[in-house]
Order: structure tokens, then sequence, then C-alpha cells
């Protein structure tokens, strides 16, 4: 997600410093404008704003770390932006940390995958001082087709997380959809023509159907960071019926080799 974010921003002027932790990554970035920063210090002090990208919680946190990480760096009037899925909580840390610091932090996650990242279509979802919101509108109106403010810090990350649990439902409702069908003598073509072009159709089966037809599931969204996001949402008090079930059948996806595929791979795990 951050490269094709990164591009974007290089496409629309703006003087781009990167840093990831696997040097090779830069590269493409460098090879169209970018510079390289030495460290994650050096990032917050010659950047005016720094967008983090990160698979997870801990990841985020330790980029943010007070003594080897952005916030060794950042100073009074630094704007940092963290875009990764996070925990409500995580956020509420993070902001915590940045204040004490005196920096300012947003959160600001995306509803969409790589190809909306690419086509600067994401939606972003963000929390945090209104002024800084303000700030970043520029930037954001480069990334993503709508820009939402939603208050304080944590509000971002929690609109985030049920969003992916609508997502995670969509996904595997489909893929049951499909696979009653043809057990009851429908083809999957069939099926997926009547979902599309009727009321049950929706931008996320629209999305998925070519995979489905196909068979294959490259990684537009790993299957293995919506089993981090139904945990996110459990640990933040969802307890709806399907909540429970829905957790299960992707956990137990992943832990049946369809981790790094994309998350409709769940349909390979329910075929069984």
């Amino acid at each position: 997600m951050g490269s094709p974010m990164a591009f974007n921003l290089l496409k629309a002027g703006y003087e781009l410093i990167v840093f990831n932790r696997n040097r090779e990554k830069e590269q493409e970035l460098i090879s169209a404008g970018a510079r390289s920063a030495k460290d994650l210090p050096s990032l917050a002090a010659e950047a005016d704003v720094v967008f983090t990208m990160l698979a997870d919680d801990s990841a985020v946190k330790s980029v943010f770390d007070e003594q080897h990480g952005l916030l060794a760096g950042a100073q009074l009037g630094k704007l940092l932006i963290d875009m990764s899925t996070v925990a409500p909580e995580t956020s509420r840390f993070l902001s915590g940390l940045c204040e004490a610091k005196q920096v300012a932090f947003l959160e600001a996650p995306v509803s969409g995958s790589v190809q909306p990242a690419r086509d600067g279509q994401l939606i972003i979802l963000a929390a945090g001082a209104e002024s800084d919101f303000e700030k970043a509108k520029p930037l954001f109106n480069v990334l993503g087709k709508l820009s939402l403010y939603l208050g304080k810090a944590g509000l971002g990350s929690s609109a985030k997380v049920a969003i992916n649990y609508l997502l995670a439902i969509n996904v595997q409702a489909v893929a049951e959809t499909i696979l009653f069908a043809e057990k009851n003598g429908v083809n999957k073509e069939d099926m997926l023509r009547i979902i599309n072009e009727g009321a049950c159709g929706n931008g996320i089966i629209k999305l998925k159907t070519p995979a489905i037809l196909t068979n294959n599931f490259p990684p537009a969204f790993a299957l293995k960071y919506i089993v981090k996001d139904l945990k996110l949402a459990k640990d933040a008090g969802m307890r709806a019926p399907l909540s429970g079930p829905l957790l299960d059948t992707f956990e137990a996806a992943a832990n049946e080799g369809l981790a790094d595929e994309d998350l409709m791979a769940v349909i390979k795990y329910l075929r069984k």
C-alpha cells in the first residue's frame, strides 16, 4: 500500500524522503526521484509531514520509538500521520506519545486495497486535531477520493476495524453463496452474474469476481491481515453473532496455508 501512495505524492510534485527497514524496497521510489533517509530520526528531522504505513501495531510502535524511531528526531511543528490499520488503543497511545513531545499526530487508516491506492481512490478515515487534518488535506486529496475527519484519536481506527468487519462478512458470504449454488448444480459464472446484476451485488464482490472465476488469488489484501483486523475488532469489543464464526473461518484458512493469498482465497478453504 505504501509504495503506490508514495508514487502518487511524487507525481503530484511533492519532494519525498523515504525509509524502509528493507532498504531494497526503497529502490523504485528512489529511481523515480525520492531521496532515502539515513534512519528514522533523520527522516523525522528532515520532513515536514511523515506518513507511516505498516503491517501491525508492534511495527508501528517500534517506528514511533522515542529512542531510535521517529520521535527521536521529530520536533515542534512536525506532523506524523499513521495510515496503518491498528487498534484504537494503539492510536490513542501514539497520540499521547506525540503530544508529550509537542509533535502533531493524525491517525488516517484507509479503506481500499492496492489498486485504489495506485489510482488515488482510497477513502481516508482521519482523526486527531482538526487543524492538523486541514493541514494534511491537500496530501490526502492526492492519495484518496474522500478524506473524512472523524474526531479524536482512536475514532479513525474504530471506523477502519468496523469497515473491515463488513468486508470479511461480504467475502465469506459470497464464497458460501457460490459454493452452495455449485453444490446444487448452478455454475459459478451464472451465480456471479445473478449477484452482480442484482440488488445483492456490490463493489467488493465485483472486484473479486475475476479471482473467483479463475480460482487465482494474488494478494490485493492478504488473508492474514483480515485475521489481524478481526482480532482487533474482537479486542475492541465486537461481540456480534457472526463475529466469532467469521474469525474462526479466516483463522483456519490462514492456518491451512492461505495466509499470504488474497482474503477471497477463503473460498478454497470453505470448498474443503
